[in-house]
């Protein structure tokens, strides 16, 4: 079960939180504290601490990115008339691409039309 970086810093701040009142209530019985400014080991601690938060909550972020682009994406499985694969296997061979490429390339430049035709303006695949 993976934990949730944003839910985990959110438990963290509600532990520092509780332990400047208990380290407020120490100060206020006379205890011994340890100064705010900590010890330096506390401290590289801390900023340690902080780095893997950040790094958690961008790994985190960046894959839910991942995950939306994913479900962005459109995967079709296409079945040419073999006079279609064979121009488009000419064009792929011509151009170094494969022909996956070529039609890619050609579904990003259509448009549609007001009257609901598409239209692909002249290009040559790179």
């Amino acid at each position: 079960m993976a934990v949730d970086p944003e839910d985990l810093a959110e438990q963290w701040v509600a532990r520092h939180t509780e332990w400047r009142r208990i380290t407020a209530l120490m100060g206020d019985q006379g205890w011994p504290v340890t100064p705010r400014s900590g010890t330096s080991r506390g401290s590289t601690w801390a900023r340690e601490r902080d780095a893997q938060r950040e790094g958690a909550l961008a790994r985190r972020a960046a894959w839910q990115m991942e995950r939306q682009d994913a479900r962005d994406e459109l995967k079709a499985q296409l079945w040419l008339s073999a006079d279609v694969s064979r121009r488009l296997r000419a064009i792929a061979t011509r151009t170094g691409l494969e022909p996956e490429q070529v039609l890619a390339q050609l579904a990003d430049r259509v448009r549609m039309n007001d009257n609901g035709t598409l239209t692909v303006d002249t290009f040559t695949p790179r």
